[in-house]
């Protein structure tokens, strides 16, 4: 549905985009991450039609965005940070007015109608938008993104200013129009990525860096592992066993139980299995294991590694450089 080919965009010589290419199937949800200035918004700014790209290509259902504006933004639907709302306007007026300027052909009663349902605004269609809450402001904009049935919805941070319930509700909103259109969501929450999209890009410095469906993510990731097991038997003498183990690179007691047991998070370096040692080491002591899990690495942990460690390589390309200068 969307295709990226060798993107750039420059501006002088800076480059905010530089050369990008990827792939969103139909009916996906994707998660667009990258810390400020890494091209996020570049990129979308671009997919949507109000930026041209210096070089490369961008379609949607195989129309090139710059050959055919027009047929492409009939096809893409687009909530930006900021939702371009008339707070004049009641809601319907407001859904009335982006009907007519998407040249919508759909029945307009219907069709206004099912969008009002959908992103369930019943109740509040004779409202001025400037008299809603920021909740409903941003359903609002949702709606006006949906008008015409867009096959490509792309949101750039929806629940940005939201109170946790309104964040709850837009997310289960999201989904829900996952099941009809292709979503391409750019956000800083990445507990939200995580809740919402079947697959993650992250983008940094203008490039890719990582592209990888959401449950897997942690498989490719090559830090430390992490395991979390509760023990029943004095903490202090625990964690100081513990932190004796070879591999073993952090140890901290997480929470201390009524009937004498606690909770401990170990990492250990990727290549050490900790598990048999910790055994022999609690039996040994007679020390119960009463629950063992490994948590992974969170996303929060994947996205700081992969942002780092694409900087690093970076300096090291531009060292080398200046050391050719010389």
């Amino acid at each position: 549905m969307i295709k990226v080919e060798h993107l750039v965009k420059k501006y002088g010589e800076r480059y905010a985009v530089n050369d990008i290419s990827f792939e969103v199937r139909k009916g996906e949800i994707v998660g667009f991450l990258g810390p400020n200035g890494a091209g996020k918004t570049t990129t979308l700014n671009i997919l949507t039609g109000y930026l041209s790209s210096t070089s490369g290509k961008a379609m949607i259902d195989g129309l090139d965005i710059l050959e055919h504006p027009m047929e492409v933004k009939k096809k893409i639907g687009f909530l930006p940070e900021q939702p371009p709302l008339y707070l004049d306007m009641t809601v319907r007026e407001y859904l009335n007015f982006i009907y007519d300027l998407r040249k919508c052909k759909l029945n307009r009663k219907e069709h206004i109608g099912e969008i009002i349902k959908v992103v369930k605004l019943e109740g509040t269609e004779n409202r001025m938008i400037k008299n809603l809450s920021k909740g409903y402001r941003q359903r609002t904009g949702i709606a006006g993104a949906i008008v015409g049935n867009p096959e490509v919805i792309i949101f750039d941070e929806p629940t940005n200013g939201l109170d946790p319930k309104q964040i709850i509700d837009i997310r289960n909103l999201i989904k829900e129009l996952g099941k009809d259109h292709t979503v391409i969501l750019s956000t800083h929450i990445l507990s939200e990525v995580k809740s919402i999209c079947d697959r993650i890009l992250i983008i940094n410095d203008g490039k890719i860096v990582a592209d990888q469906i959401t449950g897997d993510i942690n498989k490719d990731f090559h830090g430390n592992k992490r395991l979390s097991v509760r023990i029943d038997g004095p903490s202090a003498s625990i964690l100081a066993e513990i932190k004796r183990i070879p591999g073993v690179v952090y140890a901290r007691v997480g929470a201390e139980y009524a009937d004498g047991s606690s909770s401990f998070l170990l990492e250990s370096k990727n290549e050490v299995d900790i598990r048999k040692p910790l055994f022999y080491m609690l039996a040994k002591n007679s020390w119960p294991i009463l629950a063992m899990e490994f948590p992974g690495a969170s996303l929060e942990d994947v996205f700081i590694s992969v942002v780092d460690d694409t900087e690093k390589l970076e300096n090291v390309k531009n060292d080398k450089k200046g050391g050719n200068r010389k």
